[in-house]
């Protein structure tokens, strides 16, 4: 009963934690000001550059080889994605601009690592999957109805949805290996 509790309670805060900054963002991209390119550019690299952060936490600290194999994918992958979308802003004459949305991330980023480094082996694991499940979550429903509608370069448009089928895979690999810690 205690670890259900344990549980419940680390996935809300990481739910709290992650949904929030995109949520907030996405409020605050909706509600204050239409983002511009530029500053979806850096949403979007900083997204990824966080998830980068979460999965090199997870290859010290991750206790089960699933959960570092998952990790490895994630780095791999979000610094691939990164990769593409500098290069893509280079070709365009595009500088990322950081802002609000961008600012609530990287401040949502710190109380995640500090969560997720205070804790060891099984209950690390758990709490790195829940959280990549609502992280992916909240990320491809900003990609889906923020970033997406609101990108005026249709190259980057492009990018930001030919990229949203690979964080879609990310969250089924993420619950699939979150079914087993339940």
């Amino acid at each position: 009963m205690k670890k259900n509790i344990l549980r419940r309670g680390l996935f809300s805060t990481a739910l709290i934690g992650c949904v929030t900054l995109l949520s907030t963002s996405s409020t605050l991209a909706q509600k204050t000001t239409k983002l511009t390119d530029p500053e979806i550019a850096s949403v979007a690299v900083t997204a990824n550059q966080i998830d980068v952060n979460y999965g090199k936490i997870a290859l010290k600290k991750a206790q089960s080889a699933e959960v570092k194999h998952f990790a490895e994918s994630m780095v791999k992958d979000h610094e691939s994605i990164i990769k593409s979308a500098v290069a893509l802003a280079g070709k365009l004459g595009v500088t990322p601009k950081d802002n609000a949305v961008t600012e609530s991330l990287l401040k949502g980023e710190k109380g995640t690592v500090a969560k997720l480094n205070k804790l060891k082996g099984k209950a690390f694991d758990k709490a790195y999957i829940s959280n990549e499940v609502t992280y992916h979550e909240a990320v491809i429903s900003a990609v889906k109805t923020i970033l997406i509608p609101q990108t005026q370069n249709e190259e980057m448009k492009q990018m930001l949805i030919k990229v949203t089928p690979l964080l879609e895979q990310h969250l089924e690999m993420a619950k699939m290996a979150e079914a087993k810690f339940k």
